[in-house]
């Protein structure tokens, strides 16, 4: 298989148990035994879909035709991960029932919200990082004294950190499984006009005393987390976990409709929810326009041409990184936070030996 069949089948595994047709095709690839199992390892553990892919064949019985040695290595990961994410739950609710204590009303974001809404039929399918929320701002800062109060601490211990336009630097406790991110915003600043929490909290969801997103806001905020704070509009690549969780939200709610009021984020979104259609085969609303025709385009050369793939991401990953250069410069040259951390960073001989030997200038001791 070449890697956009690969892609293509993995995506169309992650369906089966709701798309027909999808199930039909998967199971005539497997049981003809033409399907490379060690790429599908590679593809679906890149895009952290891994214990998603088996917890879909498990469900739909194809099990039994894949090899016993791969399927004892699937469900050893997946049972890992149902018990780390089943800890998640568990930390994420002590936060809560704090924070609600506190007169402060976290609204949980993105996996960790999936797991606590019981988005997944079996909580092992979603690989989770942090344990991301949003408050507002009159919350912010005292939130952030609560969680110290609870013994969370820096996750990189350093006397200055970046001044993140999003969230709080990365806080953790040593007996606890996620590092926390608390969220003041949920996109970068270009974009936080269109969506932020004033704009969220309108349509939040309440169940069990917690609280998240409404669903047309988890469907946006699923595809702005690659889309726009990762980079995916410039890289015409996929994410196929927040592609499978887009998936499953559509199925609560119409994808076009959770990003009709966006002006600057509609195309970005819009392609996103286009090469969904595509890679999952299914009725995944979005508007077709030029804008998806050459977003599809791109797409479908890097899925089929390695060269184009290798030399588009080498170019967009120098622009961005230029990009990214210049901003903290500019913003730098106004803001006194950015000056500070600038002067702090260009000056700690650690950060330097770090680059150095990233850039192969210098080895490791």
């Amino acid at each position: 298989m070449k890697y956009k069949e690969m892609l293509f089948f993995v995506a169309k595994c992650l369906t089966i148990n709701h798309e027909e047709n999808n199930l039909k095709l998967v199971s005539e690839a497997i049981i003809s035994k033409t399907i490379d199992w060690d790429e599908v390892v590679k593809v679906s553990t890149a895009h952290y879909v891994f214990p998603a892919l088996y917890c879909n064949l498990q469900r739909a019985e194809l099990l039994s035709y894949l090899p016993e040695d791969l399927v004892s290595y699937m469900k050893h990961i997946t049972d890992l991960n149902r018990e780390r994410n089943l800890q998640i739950i568990e930390q994420a609710k002590e936060i809560n029932e704090t924070l609600t204590s506190n007169g402060i009303t976290p609204i949980f974001l993105k996996g960790t919200a999936f797991l606590l809404q019981k988005m997944y039929d079996d909580a092992a399918e979603r690989m989770v990082g942090d344990i991301d929320f949003i408050v507002s701002k009159d919350e912010y800062q005292k939130t952030i004294k609560v969680l110290r109060e609870m013994n969370y601490s820096d996750v990189i211990e350093m006397n200055y950190h970046f001044p993140s336009f999003k969230h709080y630097q990365r806080i953790q406790r040593e007996d606890k499984t996620a590092a926390v991110e608390i969220h003041k915003q949920m996109i970068r600043e270009e974009y936080a006009d269109e969506f932020n929490y004033e704009t969220i909290i309108k349509n939040s969801l309440s169940k069990n005393n917690l609280s998240f997103l409404g669903y047309e806001d988890q469907v946006a905020l699923t595809m702005i987390a690659y889309q726009i704070n990762d980079s995916g509009q410039y890289l015409n690549t996929m994410s196929l976990r927040n592609a499978y969780d887009v998936f499953l939200l559509s199925r609560k709610t119409d994808t076009l409709q959770s990003i009709k009021e966006f002006n600057k984020l509609f195309d970005p979104l819009n392609s996103f929810l286009a090469v969904c259609e595509e890679i999952f085969s299914s009725s995944i609303s979005f508007k077709k326009n030029e804008t998806t025709e050459k977003s599809l385009a791109v797409f479908e050369k890097i899925m089929t041409d390695d060269n184009f793939r290798k030399s588009h991401s080498k170019k967009w990953n120098r622009k961005l990184f230029i990009r990214q250069r210049f901003d903290i410069i500019s913003k730098a040259i106004f803001r006194n936070d950015y000056r500070i951390w600038l002067f702090k960073r260009l000056t700690d001989k650690t950060w330097y030996q770090e680059k150095m030997i990233q850039l192969g200038i210098k080895t490791t001791s």
